[in-house]
């Protein structure tokens, strides 16, 4: 493979850098070559320099999307036909499904990995430099809260920052972050102007230079977070060989309706096996919201992708592709706005199944010669077949099953992945109702986890596993939303524009 040819960034002539409280010889020192603070200098996992190292990504992986997304839904739907018409059809989806049964055994059997002890106050000067990112592009309703929530973290001021880089916001945004960079020492402000490009990833890669961290996290505008978040996560880059942490996404306006009450479900899900996943040595996954990334794995990796409209997905692919791990942290999540109405639920989990498949087409010949090692490969073609391969299996499928008068071909499949779903939902609802996510449990201190306890033990099995029927039919959609978004990507042009979820500011 040629070396890498990333390139390198150039945003200092698109963007300025609002910094009223520090002078210009401070900002000249966050630059990016900078030697920074170590977890542990003589364990620390150092990249190879890009010289010296096989690209394992470049600009043409991305060529070719709708190409690549024809070919294989003409593979798929072809493939689905066929089985209709020999003899062996229905044996070999049943062969498929035990396979993927075992492997659901071994996930479920599996004991999650306990989480380190939160750092120790005794060596605070030792603590590690955060550098916490968020882009925002019209987040008046939400951007101050986020400001306030994470300038009071339980972490030493001077070792850590919070950059916001708005991109070209049109409402009071700017205004706001102005005020707030006067109030906040921690606070440094980017504003892109509107010929800015790369979407959310073009404007993360612009704090690159900029940030002092050896650790980033990456929050959305409507994030809210624990005092004590990153005294637990840190920990967790103890092993060299994490490149970056995921932490548990939960919903705050939750109660609201059938559709926040169904985004709930599928966090605990999410979380549940996102731990299990990675107790077998299966793949660990970055959910954008409350991902945290060693500097040294992102820069390994060539930063974030310009060329995908889910950089996190992605993200996750190519650290896993360079050997590094990701790592989960169940407790305590970080808390996000919920998408209140089906239409716009439709339109932020078509552009999530969009990512989720590019990354397929992008990395496939990479993910083929097992670059990842057998364990993680067999763990990502296993979800590869469950998310998206069932549902554009279905129209066909439901075509022949029509013609030919019998039950689709793929109905042990189906009736797997569902049984996947309530299992996992069932399990991940009960591990978060014992330690529920409550916004007022984080500031009423003087609760004791006993009282917490006593609460939660109310909840039968019963109303959990109603909860779980309900949330499962609610993932439903995700069926349709994958058969749809995959059949548009062979048809149009793939979509680079960064479309984002619109915060109200509730919950």
């Amino acid at each position: 493979m040629p070396e890498s040819s990333w390139p390198k960034n150039d945003y200092y002539r698109q963007t300025e850098v609002y910094q009223s409280h520090h002078s210009d010889k401070e900002q000249q020192s966050h630059k990016f070559t900078e030697t920074q603070q170590s977890l542990d200098p003589n364990q620390q996992k150092q990249p190879k320099p890009l010289s010296e190292k096989k690209a394992l990504y470049n600009h043409k992986n991305y060529d070719g999307r709708r190409g690549k997304t024809a070919f294989v839904l003409a593979i798929i739907w072809s493939s689905t036909i066929t089985l209709h018409l020999i003899s062996w059809g229905y044996w070999l989806i049943l062969g498929l499904t035990s396979l993927l049964s075992v492997q659901l055994v071994r996930i479920l059997l599996a004991q999650s990995k306990p989480a380190p002890e939160p750092l120790s106050e005794e060596n605070v000067n030792q603590w590690p430099y955060v550098s916490l990112l968020v882009a925002a592009k019209n987040e008046e309703a939400v951007i101050s809260t986020l400001v306030k929530n994470i300038c009071a973290i339980d972490y030493p001021p001077n070792h850590y920052e919070l950059w916001v880089i708005d991109d070209h916001s049109t409402d009071k945004t700017p205004l706001l972050l102005e005020e707030l960079a006067k109030q906040y020492q921690q606070l440094k402000v980017i504003r892109r102007d509107a010929n800015a490009k790369g979407g959310k990833s073009g404007a993360l890669n612009t704090v690159i230079p900029l940030a002092k961290g050896e650790i980033f996290g990456v929050f959305d505008a409507d994030a809210k977070i624990t005092p004590d978040l990153l005294t637990k996560v840190v920990p967790l880059f103890s092993n060299e060989e994490v490149g970056a942490v995921q932490v548990r996404k939960a919903i705050a306006n939750a109660g609201l309706n059938f559709w926040t009450k169904g985004q709930a479900a599928e966090m605990a899900l999410d979380g549940f096996f996102q731990q299990k996943r990675i107790a077998i040595g299966g793949i660990g996954e970055l959910r954008g919201n409350g991902q945290f990334v060693r500097r040294s794995a992102l820069e390994d990796c060539g930063g974030w992708n310009e060329e995908t409209i889910t950089d996190d997905l992605d993200l996750t692919i190519r650290l896993h592709l360079n050997q590094w791990d990701i790592d989960f942290l169940a407790f305590p999540a970080v808390l996000e706005e919920g998408v209140t109405n089906p239409i716009a639920l439709w339109h932020q989990r078509s552009r999530w199944a969009e990512g989720g498949y590019q990354r397929y087409l992008d990395y496939w010949r990479l993910i083929f010669s097992n670059q990842m090692g057998i364990g993680k490969t067999w763990d990502l073609w296993q979800f590869l077949i469950s998310q998206y391969l069932i549902s554009v299996a279905a129209i066909p499928d439901l075509f022949m099953a029509i013609i030919l008068r019998r039950l689709p071909i793929t109905s042990p499949l189906t009736v797997f992945t569902v049984t996947v779903s309530l299992v996992g939902m069932f399990m991940g609802l009960r591990q978060t109702q014992k330690r529920r996510d409550s916004w007022e449990s984080w500031e009423e201190k003087e609760k004791t986890l006993e009282s917490y306890s006593e609460k939660e033990n109310r909840l039968s099995l019963l109303v959990t596993f109603l909860e779980s029927v309900k949330g499962t039919l609610y993932m439903l959609h995700w069926f349709v939303v994958m058969a749809a978004t995959t059949t548009r990507m062979s048809l149009l042009p793939k979509r680079l524009k960064w479309v984002k979820t619109v915060h109200q500011g509730d919950g």
